[in-house]
């Protein structure tokens, strides 16, 4: 391949992963173009770029994967290259040729090798016949229902279903028997049809409580190829990663050198060029199996970063220039590696752990990271004001901790969540420092059956005391900052803390503090200072820092705070009329549980049903999310149709118990 420089780049993706090759190619000299959708009109990416082109509507497939789109964009910035990011188009085939045949350099793997590696049951048979060793399970062509049926029931239960087209979680399902199989079956195709355009399936053998191992690869034209380690992803929901780290707690330097072999040996099998990972599945016996290849740069990215120092979107935009591997001497490579510390990420998502991880969407109250310092590096594209649209992916930003040792990254990020600030809707902020506070994470002990095993010691504990003195905080708080509370006698309060009333007076100090009495207790409070969203205040001998953000509302005022870390949502209902669980509708009604479309109808007007009947499948942020009957009874009405977009809170269905 001969050297193609280029000095601009459009980047076809968005939000942080945007910003991040921004940011490479302008300390490189190369002027970069965005692209954008109508619900992301006023993102940051759009305004860091050097130019912006819009590509169409709101939905994914009307801008981010509009092929024809983004290339006319390029070719109306003068653009010399696309860099695909992660997710979107980035290991889409047709995408990459019709890159290079617009004229224009492709920062990528061969359009041929992500065509080979982009179907999971084409890439296993191709991994096989490279003497890889993969997960046994069934990857034909046939994809018959009484074929995977009998596919099925010869590999054993359980197995896994998976996306061929795709991965990510997304057409992914766990199967435990039989009589469950038809039914994931036809959840797997439908999410991997609507995600990746193809129903198709493979079948595997469940490896029980096994370890997700990746290996980066990088490869030039020049036929270098090397790999950069391995990243232990074991933490995740949904089959989807939540935590990375580098190294794997279970892998030490013999087996990194077995795995990174064969990464290399696989990457060289399909002619790869460019930045790619190879995922396996490694057991407790110390036996890995090749999963997936991934022809693109990952989210966890980062953490490898950290570790080797170097900088892998620049080793993308030199391979695609033509160039040489930065460094292709293997143990100058592993000496870095294994002599870098310990690098964790975690990847903050707009999501809500205790409603089985529902993606939310909404404004950003109030967004103030963690303050970055050495060991720190915090990835986001977000901003207090933000509408984040439930379009795209439910990841807002990574935090990535590095030290010396596992427990020093460790430590220390879970520290750089308590002290970032995200408020307007739920995240997995608090979740994600629990996990890093878990014994088990902690002793590096943590499998792909983490969360699932440690759900209830995740859910983060509430002080019996602060939610009250937190209430009546957030209340002298939004008092003083209106028409100052100088009374001199009680105020009785009733608010609502995250779902639970409390009864609270509320009396003012003579030293503009508050006496907050609460079941028969008085918690004296005083303001200690005030810095913009923040206050600080006094509880007894302590001082805490609790930060807040308020919606007006028609009734209530609702309001939000972080106090230790954690969320909490208050709303005012002093002078709000009591309602019985009667009146609020209770299982009469089927709500929206999060921003979204609606993908199918299951049910009409006029069915009976049981608790769990299907009625609805919504799609947010890229995943399904069946609703069903909570209790017997008829459909009374059905007040939406498949492709409506609805909003949080929005009346779907009524039923007749």
């Amino acid at each position: 391949m001969s050297a193609v420089k280029f000095n601009s780049l459009l980047i076809a993706n968005r939000g942080e992963i945007a910003l991040r090759v921004m940011r490479t190619a302008k300390r490189m000299g190369i002027a970069t173009v965005a692209v954008y959708s109508d619900a992301d009109a006023n993102a940051l990416h759009v305004r860091a770029g050097d130019r912006a082109v819009h590509i169409g509507g709101s939905l994914p497939r009307e801008s981010y994967l509009n092929v024809e789109a983004i290339i006319a964009a390029a070719k109306s910035s003068d653009a010399q290259a696309v860099h695909p990011g992660y997710g979107f188009l980035a290991e889409n085939a047709a995408f990459g040729q019709a890159v290079l045949d617009a004229g224009l350099v492709w920062v990528g793997p061969p359009p041929n090798a992500i065509e080979q590696m982009g179907n999971k049951a084409g890439a296993k048979r191709l991994m096989k016949a490279a003497g890889v060793t993969c997960i046994p399970g069934y990857d034909d062509a046939d994809q018959g229902d009484v074929v995977l049926a009998t596919a099925a029931v010869a590999i054993g239960f359980p197995l896994m279903i998976k996306a061929a087209a795709g991965g990510g979680g997304r057409g992914m399902r766990l199967v435990a028997t039989l009589a469950d199989f038809a039914a994931a079956l036809a959840t797997a195709r439908s999410e991997a049809l609507n995600a990746f355009g193809s129903a198709d399936v493979i079948l595997e053998r469940a490896v029980i409580a096994p370890r997700h191992v990746e290996v980066q690869v990088f490869a030039d034209s020049h036929g270098n190829v090397v790999h950069l380690g391995e990243r232990d992803c074991s933490v995740q929901r949904r089959h989807q990663k939540m935590i990375e780290e580098a190294p794997s707690p279970a892998v030490g330097p013999e087996l990194r050198r077995c795995m990174g072999a064969m990464a290399v040996n696989a990457t060289r099998a399909i002619g790869y060029v460019g930045a790619g990972t190879i995922e396996c599945l490694l057991d407790v016996g110390g036996n890995f199996y090749f999963m997936e290849m991934n022809t693109r740069l990952q989210v966890e990215h980062p953490v490898t970063e950290a570790l080797t120092g170097f900088d892998l979107v620049e080793w993308q935009l030199r391979v695609a220039m033509g160039e040489v591997l930065p460094v292709n001497d293997q143990s100058e490579i592993m000496r870095r590696f294994e002599s870098g510390g310990h690098a964790i990420e975690v990847r903050l998502c707009a999501e809500d752990p205790a409603q089985g991880f529902l993606p939310q969407s909404g404004r950003v109250l109030d967004w103030q990271p963690a303050d970055t310092q050495a060991g720190l590096r915090i990835e986001a594209a977000l901003e207090t004001g933000l509408e984040v649209a439930p379009f795209y992916d439910s990841m807002l930003a990574k935090l990535i901790g590095h030290g010396a040792s596992r427990d020093e990254a460790r430590t220390r990020l879970a520290q750089a969540l308590d002290d970032t600030a995200l408020l307007g809707f739920a995240s997995n902020k608090s979740f994600l420092a629990a996990c890093l506070r878990n014994p088990r994470f902690s002793n590096g002990q943590a499998t792909t059956a983490f969360i699932d095993e440690e759900w209830a010691a995740l859910q983060a504990p509430v002080d019996d005391v602060a939610p009250a003195l937190l209430s009546a905080a957030l209340y002298a708080w939004r008092s003083t900052s209106r028409s100052p509370l100088a009374a001199c006698y009680e105020v009785p309060l009733r608010l609502e803390l995250d779902g639970i009333i409390h009864a609270i007076a509320l009396k003012p100090l003579a030293d503009k503090g508050f006496m907050a009495m609460h079941a028969g207790e008085a918690h004296e409070c005083a303001f200690s200072r005030k810095a913009g969203n923040t206050i600080f205040m006094k509880w007894g001998a302590g001082i805490d820092a609790v930060r807040f953000a308020f919606t007006e509302s028609r009734d209530p005022v609702v309001g939000e705070a972080q106090w230790r870390g954690r969320r909490f949502v208050l709303r005012d209902l002093t002078l709000a009329p009591t309602h019985s669980e009667a009146e609020a509708g209770g299982d009469a009604v089927v709500k929206a549980p999060m921003a979204g479309r609606v993908v199918a109808v299951r049910a009409k007007a006029g069915d009976a049903v049981v608790k769990g009947t299907p009625l609805l499948v919504l799609e947010a942020m890229k995943m399904e999310h069946a609703l069903v009957a909570r209790g017997p009874g008829t459909i009374a009405a059905v007040l939406v149709d498949a492709g409506a977009q609805v909003a949080l809170g929005q009346l779907l269905a009524r039923i007749d118990a």
